[in-house]
């Protein structure tokens, strides 16, 4: 029964169902929503709680409703009136740029493109507004030019196609395994080795359909080499290196070993560093042979100031 839910079947974009673990319990259900649909706001959460579009236990809650173990919660959300991406004039950290392409250096806390609850202040946006009509248009119009995406909050540089003969170039090579892409991340605890290859598939966790995890099940196969950069007393500095790009591959197998990425409000513990305000994970290097020269490019950017401040912190032994 969901006939508390005021929509009808035609209203909603899509519906999910979230059953809470022990892990989550006493969390306020407005911020434990929002961190787990991501490329959400918590403002457009609590609209769905006002306007009962989201039960619990098949019961209209407050936004400071504490959850509790077993709840199940069911979320409907609702078509927008109007699915257009606007341009907006927001400053772009453009590390590269030519008649094909261009390479994107992405704040932490920017989506990459519009979704249900934030359609505006994306990467999208602000491409629009840069390139105009210059970007392809293989993934429709909520998605120009995005040939990859990273997380919400995780920095670091991105690839976008300008017209579509780049855009299925660049997505060949990603499928084929031949796109460079490396990462920085600091992790809980401390590995028994200073390199190695998780190679475990991954897919949509059995119960929450918003979360990812290792699966033998409806998945695919993902894998990601790491290597040791420094060793703190409870945390790691790590390169990590995709053969794959599945959906939050990286955070979901640091945390399947046990080494979840600091700052990860998903897969991390539950007394996450809130400082770092999302995981501390960087997409560092980006590989890939430019679809028109056929020479092999790479770029390589900086660690943003929340990453560099966070081993400054460790260097000195603070306490976490």
């Amino acid at each position: 029964m969901r006939d508390s839910i005021n929509l009808s079947q035609d209203d909603i974009l899509e519906s999910m169902n979230i059953i809470v673990l022990k892990k989550d319990e006493g969390k306020r259900i407005d911020k434990f929503i929002c961190e787990k649909i991501s490329d959400t706001t918590r403002s457009f959460i609590q609209k769905l709680i006002k306007n009962g579009n989201l039960l619990v236990n098949n019961k209209k809650v407050g936004n400071n409703y504490k959850i509790k173990v077993n709840d199940n919660i069911l979320i409907d959300i609702p078509k927008p009136k109007s699915i257009v991406a606007k341009p907006e004039s927001i400053l772009l950290n453009i590390v590269y740029e030519d008649k094909d392409l261009l390479i994107v250096n992405k704040p932490k806390g920017m989506v990459v493109h519009p979704a249900a609850g934030n359609y505006e202040g994306t990467l999208v946006n602000a491409l629009l507004y840069h390139c105009g009509d210059s970007l392809s248009g293989i993934n429709g119009e909520l998605r120009p030019g995005i040939v990859h995406r990273i997380d919400k909050d995780t920095s670091g540089l991105l690839i976008v196609a300008k017209n579509d003969f780049a855009h299925r170039n660049l997505a060949e090579q990603i499928k084929t395994h031949s796109f460079n892409r490396e990462y920085e991340a600091i992790i809980y605890g401390k590995l028994k080795n200073e390199e190695g290859t998780i190679s475990l598939p991954i897919g949509r966790h059995p119960i929450d359909r918003k979360r990812m995890a290792v699966s033998q099940k409806n998945s695919k196969q993902a894998v990601t080499h790491y290597r040791v950069i420094k060793q703190y007393d409870r945390f790691t500095h790590l390169r990590l290196k995709l053969d794959t790009g599945r959906t939050h591959q990286i955070r979901v197998h640091m945390s399947y070993i046990g080494h979840p990425i600091a700052g990860d409000v998903v897969y991390g513990p539950k007394n996450v560093i809130k400082n770092l305000n999302g995981q501390c994970l960087h997409a560092k290097l980006i590989g890939f042979i430019h679809p028109r020269t056929n020479k092999y490019m790479e770029f390589e950017s900086d660690l943003p100031e929340y990453f560099k401040e966070f081993v400054n912190k460790l260097e000195k032994d603070a306490v976490y």
